[in-house]
């Protein structure tokens, strides 16, 4: 995955303030460089494919440098091309740094944020735009909370179910494609191609813009993913599980999430299904499983343990 440094100015709102030609750089890796032992000279494992970031401490200390060699120095590290500069909102950027960004083509950026903040922000950001992503047919839906990918072959009716929810008042993710990417193990997000955001196709009907007609809640760029739900046409002889007691898994690059497999037969609402399958995997989450619950009171009462409702 690559990033342009034009794209992390407008999605972070930073300002260019020297180096233009440095806006179409490429970011490669997520990882930062606060560099220190290289304002002090040793360039040996310098990374030139890291954004650089300069907050207080690293200001305070170039400012202990003699000129020449705070210039010779800095002008070292921009002979590699990293990407771009970031400067924290407390660091003042020199006349030195401006001159040298528009000289090797490097951004000198401006960030209003101070420099433990903006760490923050720009490692969860490169992450969520660098990380190995797959792409899966299927609708990503928030239902309650519960970020629910349904998946099926082509013609099942997926696209179908998502408006019948929506409608219902839960918010759409992505239809037809849903990129997934692993934020961090255990923590799948899906959002959808940029192409595809807001829109839902439904055959028959067609292309539908579900925030024009539902409105901005209809719709959200991404949420975690913490259910699958495949539907299948209905299998005669095929044993469908009737209690729920063991949980079908399915894996994304490190994670594994719950799945749960509904039949489709004529005269199903498969939107109440797959909603009441999301609000079942949200009560699991919370502690209370009733499949666990009834199969327990049933091997109670077997032992003759249970409570007798004949005697209430």
């Amino acid at each position: 995955m690559k990033l342009k440094v034009k794209h992390l100015i407008k999605d972070l709102e930073l300002k260019l303030v020297s180096g233009k030609k440095g806006l179409e750089n490429e970011i490669t890796v997520e990882m930062l460089s606060r560099p220190g032992v290289e304002l002090a000279g040793f360039l040996d494992f310098f990374n030139k494919e890291r954004l650089i970031l300069i907050g207080s401490k690293e200001d305070h200390f170039m400012n202990q440098l003699p000129s020449e060699i705070k210039r010779k120095r800095i002008e070292d590290i921009m002979m590699k091309n990293p990407p771009a500069i970031i400067f924290s909102v407390n660091v003042e950027i020199e006349d030195m740094f401006i001159e040298l960004g528009d000289k090797y083509n490097v951004a000198i950026l401006k960030s209003d944020n101070r420099t433990t903040a903006l760490s923050s922000l720009l490692y969860a950001y490169l992450h969520s735009k660098l990380a190995p992503r797959i792409s899966v047919h299927g609708v990503l839906l928030d239902i309650h909370g519960m970020g629910t990918l349904i998946m099926g072959k082509s013609g099942i009716g997926k696209s179908e179910t998502a408006l019948e929810l929506i409608k219902r008042g839960h918010i759409l993710v992505s239809d037809d494609r849903v990129d997934i990417f692993e934020a961090a193990h255990g923590v799948l997000i899906g959002s959808a191609p940029k192409i595809l955001e807001k829109y839902i196709e439904v055959r028959g009907i067609g292309i539908v813009d579900v925030v024009s007609m539902f409105g901005a809640g209809a719709y959200r760029e991404n949420k975690k993913i913490r259910l699958v739900v495949e539907l299948e046409h209905w299998k005669k002889g095929k044993q469908y599980d009737r209690l729920g007691i063991e949980t079908q898994m399915v894996k994304y690059f490190d994670t594994e999430i719950a799945k749960v497999t509904i039949p489709v037969l004529p005269g199903r609402n498969v939107a109440t299904l797959v909603e009441s399958a999301a609000m079942n995997q949200k009560l699991k989450f919370l502690g209370y499983n009733a499949a666990k619950e009834l199969t327990e009171a049933v091997s109670k009462k077997a032992r003759g343990l249970g409570k007798d409702e004949n005697n209430d």
